[in-house]
């Protein structure tokens, strides 16, 4: 099904402003995820749409018929929580049979879909046991076929996988996003880890303080943030961020720690940068080391002093500060970095980004964008 809210807005009695005016096309079958810190919105705007909150402005529609009054029952949705909320006296085959048994299904038509789900979910060996003799992850499967019982055609997840260990929660993902395609459900899922918005979406929704920042694929959020939020919010770690102005071609750091020719953005974007407070930025994993070779040459010199490498066995952060500015460098872990020494790294132009600070937006460069 395909859905669209248009202008939705979410006042409580008490005036406090949850959600400002969201907008937001999704397609039929598509997976979308709302991601943001805590207090964003995300989850209110999740509620609105499965009827547990009243939308106080806007319109919300399914198919093109605006729904905003129907009661949740009615919507063709079904929702499954951060909490399993699983019955702990019934079986696996009887939490997931217990909301068809109350809507009146005949047996069979109920075992059937029972057992479907089972088969999807790789559970029909567990139908009789009941959740505490079920792992984290077994327990979360039961919850999703509850779901997928009902032949919604909508279903809303509200951080699923919180309550699973690390590791669990990566095997999980992929579980989840093998199960949309089986079911080929509209998905709407919400998470305040932006790592789970990257490798499930088909498209994001980057939320701040009620509002959305910026809608697209994980592609577009990664190689083109439109704000200085989202810069820092989607990439692990995050874009780094250096505060200063243009002098003639050079930007040059608030504290004049850091100054290089950037000409080679081309005369009509200098024109755009002049006389603007600038942010420029660059991802961790952009940077390398030496000149030469491989390596391009239209490029961007940094400096700056080693206060911490971090080894995570596949890749090593460097933690370096320049004047008044720090940043996190990404390294293959056989590079050597020694506490208090001088790093010289380099940037290309086209991974460079520049935000002006007043605004917190992106100056955009159609020559360098991806």
């Amino acid at each position: 099904m395909a859905l669209e809210l248009k202008n939705v807005t979410k006042i409580y009695d008490n005036g406090f402003q949850a959600v400002t005016d969201f907008n937001l096309k999704i397609k039929d079958k598509e997976f979308i995820v709302l991601v943001g810190p805590s207090g964003c919105g995300k989850s209110t705007t999740l509620r609105m749409i499965a009827g547990l909150e009243e939308i106080t402005k806007g319109i919300f529609d399914v198919d093109g018929k605006v729904v905003n009054n129907l009661p949740p029952n009615d919507r063709g949705i079904a929702m499954v929580f951060q909490s399993y909320a699983l019955y702990p006296h019934l079986t696996v085959y009887e939490n997931m049979a217990f909301g068809l048994e109350l809507a009146g299904f005949d047996e069979d038509v109920i075992e059937a879909r029972v057992n479907e789900a089972a088969r999807i979910l790789g559970l029909t060996t567990y139908l009789h046991r009941k959740p505490r003799d079920l792992s984290g992850g077994q327990r979360q499967r039961v919850a999703l076929g509850r779901a997928i019982i009902r032949n919604a055609k909508i279903f809303l997840m509200d951080e699923p996988l919180s309550n699973l260990d690390a590791k669990l929660r990566v095997s999980m993902r992929s579980e989840l996003i093998k199960i949309h395609r089986q079911v080929g459900a509209t998905t709407i899922y919400v998470t305040h880890d932006q790592i789970e918005a990257m490798t499930m979406a088909d498209r994001i929704v980057v939320m701040n303080l009620g509002r959305i920042q910026q809608v697209g694929t994980p592609k577009e959020l990664y190689f083109d943030p439109q704000n200085l939020f989202v810069a820092g919010f989607i990439g692990d770690p995050p874009m780094n961020f250096v505060y200063g102005h243009l002098d003639g071609t050079n930007f040059v750091s608030n504290d004049g720690s850091m100054k290089f020719d950037i000409s080679n953005q081309g005369e009509d974007y200098l024109e755009q940068l002049k006389d603007k407070r600038l942010v420029f930025a660059y991802r961790p994993e952009h940077v390398f080391y030496e000149l030469g070779g491989n390596n391009p040459k239209d490029c961007y010199e940094l400096e700056g002093h080693v206060e911490v490498s971090e080894m995570l066995g596949d890749i090593q952060n460097v933690y370096v500060v320049s004047g008044e500015t720090r940043g996190v460098l990404k390294a293959q872990p056989s590079k050597k970095f020694t506490i208090d020494e001088d790093v010289k790294y380099f940037v290309t132009a086209e991974n460079v980004r520049f935000f002006d600070a007043d605004t917190e937006n992106v100056i955009a460069n159609p020559k360098f964008r991806k």
